[in-house]
């Protein structure tokens, strides 16, 4: 009965004190609003981000790694034999790749895997030239890898399946030297060969270093380009069922290999560092007001204490025990966290809906941004937390009041 008595204090509190309680409440409504739509950002360009890069970069990356001769010493006097350390590899070209590939294949965690001949070349359009690289490959895997197809402006990739003279180029390519479907290219690989290719596509990643140097075309082109035979490949390409764990796969694949294998994380270690950066910043603004809610909170309750000092000793004199004081206390709190709590959900849902409406244009389309379940949870649980926190340690001063120095007083 006693236990019913306290939450019908306490709301009672709640009640009589409205125009507090909607001042605290709405310190957490704004924190949690606030922390939704922060966060879903931060989750949504993560997301972009992720795919952005999963567009150009394989899970992981079977390739030939440059030597560097190292410099040499006599066992004497130290004396260096070798000043200048030189790249000493002679060929990136992968040995007996399709064995490779067969035994990369068979290994559970590999959902697919394809070879690929990188060339690099210029792109020469009159007296205009770019240089770039050009990808050849199967392209039917090549999408099936990267989804090239959701990143085309124009064209049809599938020409590359049976033209050797067709090109598909970046849109920064395109751009910079004025061509377009149908146009002619001209292309010159390191190795002195030309030829004139045709533009059959177009795409953009959205990324500018790719959109203005890379191209695919048909592999055996690419071979002929480089001078070498059909089983000339520079690098495999292998997508994980897990790409989250795919520096795990990495070194699993490498004791299967003697050439070096590398992981998308490896290989864009600077932008995800940048990501990871907003993502620890974000939680921490959010942490911020969350704890200037909780300040609210304390503030108010605890001048509810200092008003309701003889009510207290009263409750106290009639048999409530330093816990009920608490719960009192505590429970006006979480009615308060409460409400915050549910208002600021409601209005960072509605946050992020707006903004998933929001249009920038190509190539990202609508702002990255989506509704994500654990940043809500998190959210409801962190705004509760905060609210019994601050609840707590005014409640706690109210329990210790001794009701006979009140009376005296």
């Amino acid at each position: 009965m006693k236990l019913s008595v306290n939450y019908e204090i306490a709301s009672t509190h709640i009640l009589t004190r409205k125009k507090q309680t909607l001042v605290a409440a709405m310190g957490v409504t704004i924190g949690i609003a606030l922390y939704i739509f922060s966060n879903s950002i931060v989750s949504g360009f993560g997301v972009y981000s992720k795919s952005n890069m999963f567009k150009s970069a394989p899970h992981l990356r079977i390739y030939n790694k440059d030597k560097v001769s190292q410099p040499l010493f006599t066992s004497g006097n130290n004396v260096v034999v070798i000043r200048n350390p030189k790249i000493t590899t002679l060929t990136n070209n992968i040995v007996n790749p399709f064995t490779l590939l067969k035994d990369v294949k068979t290994e559970v965690y590999i959902t697919f895997a394809a070879p690929q001949v990188n060339v690099d070349m210029f792109y020469i359009n009159g007296k205009s030239q770019l240089k770039g690289v050009g990808n050849g490959v199967n392209i039917l895997e090549a999408d099936a890898m990267f989804n090239i197809q959701s990143t085309m402006l124009a064209g049809n990739l599938e020409t590359l399946t049976s033209d050797l003279n067709a090109i598909v180029i970046g849109s920064g390519v395109a751009e910079k030297l004025n061509v377009g479907i149908d146009d002619n290219l001209t292309v010159s690989s390191a190795q002195g060969v030309r030829k004139i290719m045709r533009i059959v596509g177009i795409f953009s990643t959205s990324n500018k270093g790719v959109d203005e140097s890379k191209s695919y075309i048909h592999i055996s082109t690419a071979q002929q380009l480089a001078q070498q035979s059909s089983d000339y490949v520079t690098d495999i390409y292998a997508s994980v069922s897990n790409p989250d764990e795919a520096e795990i796969y990495a070194t699993q694949l490498q004791e299967i290999t003697t050439y070096d294998v590398e992981d998308w994380k490896a290989a864009n270690a600077d932008q995800l560092a940048q990501d990871n950066m907003l993502g620890t910043m974000t939680p921490l603004i959010s942490f911020s007001i969350m704890l200037v809610a909780a300040f609210g909170i304390y503030n108010i309750l605890n001048m509810t204490i200092t008003q309701k000092m003889n009510d207290i000793a009263i409750l106290k004199a009639n048999g409530f025990k330093g816990k009920d004081i608490i719960r009192i206390f505590v429970s006006e709190a979480f009615i308060m966290g409460f409400i915050g709590t549910l208002l600021g959900l409601t209005i960072g849902f509605i946050l992020v809906s707006i903004m998933q409406t929001v249009y920038i244009g190509p190539p990202i389309g609508y702002f990255p941004i989506f509704h994500d379940p654990n940043v809500y949870a998190t959210g409801a649980v962190f705004g509760l937390v905060v609210s019994l926190g601050a609840g707590y340690f005014p409640a706690r001063k109210a329990s210790r009041i001794d009701p006979i120095e009140i009376f005296r007083k």
